[in-house]
């Protein structure tokens, strides 16, 4: 690639701390310049609202979104050039679903204000759910204007294909763990109690019913934390008392990520117990890489992307089946070896992928291929 600044523009509508940082990692590097479209203000997915905090090193161009920042199909950028007149960036790279309406006003602000350059969508989708008539043309559109799609997890590669896409794909996670936030600290475990642990939305497709049933039938010791919220926390309290766990249960309220570490220090597993349905898997598991790179053991269902995200640094069990997750919970309470086998493997992993310095790497490699021989015009 021939000498000269690329510009690059990333459009994204969610925040997180791993992203931020490695989007700082990469503006960092020479060659690159970056510019950020992000929304004015952020909806979280428990409808808190947050300001997007400044990058070092990048741009960042705040524009109103009408609609839900955290719902693609119900958000819209309030405007029409996304700064690519002013910019004219080589690259746009925007962390939407070609199925977003967000992704079709990108596919037309590039067409009319930088037509050269080229354009990278990032998906999550690994499942090829049914569209309607109108989705299924946006995403038609935006397959046929993109240059290269980044894959969160290898499934997702597979849908593409289905859908038609035959141009280029990386499988790159486009967030990670930042490491400095999270990173193994003393633990605070009570030798008496065997804590288990899940962080993240109270919806069905999580099987928080599956991780109930499984805490049931182990001894009484084990206590379960439930950190999160969501439309089934009655539901799910209403279960842990039929169950006679009630008193086993603590509910903890969604925290900031800052936060987390605090509580995993005081876990002994990290459990995911994620059920496939018709139009959805897991995708990542975030709280999956938080746990291992703080060197707590993870317990994680066959959903989706969960096998592939764990490797060898964690056990899975067959999605669904609170006999089998109570086995591999129980295996873990009984064998301190295995637990530390787990967690030193669970660092090692995630500084191996899933760091934001890693993802920096692979993300700028993977521009590098796309832009090829590269010229400054």
């Amino acid at each position: 690639m021939s000498a000269g600044v690329i510009r690059v523009l990333h459009i994204a509508r969610y925040r997180a701390p791993s992203m931020e940082r490695k989007l700082e990692v990469m503006a960092a590097q020479p060659g690159l310049a970056f510019w950020l479209v992000r929304p004015a203000v952020w909806q979280d997915e428990y409808g808190n609202v947050v300001v997007n905090p400044m990058v070092p090193g990048c741009q960042v161009i705040r524009v109103p979104v009408l609609g839900r920042t955290n719902d693609p199909h119900r958000a819209f950028y309030r405007t029409l050039t996304f700064g690519m007149r002013r910019i004219r960036p080589h690259l746009i790279h925007a962390e939407e679903e070609p199925d977003s309406l967000a992704a079709l006003q990108i596919v037309l602000a590039r067409r009319l204000f930088a037509p050269r350059a080229k354009l990278v969508f990032h998906t999550w989708q690994n499942v090829n759910r049914p569209k309607k008539w109108h989705v299924w043309a946006v995403t038609w559109i935006s397959l046929q204007a993109a240059d290269a799609i980044l894959c969160a997890n290898s499934e997702a590669v597979q849908v593409l294909r289905e859908m038609g896409y035959r141009g280029p794909v990386g499988v790159i996670p486009p967030i990670g763990v930042d490491t400095r936030i999270f990173h193994p600290m003393e633990r605070r475990t009570d030798p008496a109690t065997f804590r288990v642990a899940y962080a993240g939305r109270f919806v069905p497709e999580k099987g928080l019913d599956i991780l109930l049933e499984a805490v049931a039938r182990l001894s009484p010791e084990v206590e379960l934390w439930l950190i999160g919220d969501g439309p089934q926390r009655a539901a799910l309290q209403a279960l842990a008392q039929d169950l006679g766990i009630g008193e086993r249960v603590r509910w903890i309220p969604p925290v900031v990520p800052e936060r987390m570490p605090e509580l995993l220090t005081q876990v002994d597993v990290v459990v995911l117990p994620s059920r496939t349905t018709p139009v959805w898997k897991e995708q990542f598991g975030r709280i999956l890489v938080e746990a291992m790179a703080c060197g707590v053991p993870v317990v994680g269902s066959s959903s989706g992307a969960i096998p592939e995200v764990v490797g060898d640094a964690g056990l899975v069990f067959p999605e669904g089946d609170p006999q089998a997750l109570a086995n591999r919970l129980g295996q873990l309470k009984e064998s301190s070896n295995l637990r530390q086998e787990l967690a030193r493997k669970g660092i090692e992993r995630t500084h191996a992928l899933y760091t934001p310095e890693k993802i920096a790497q692979q993300t700028v490699q993977f521009y590098q291929k796309i832009l090829g021989g590269f010229n400054e015009r």
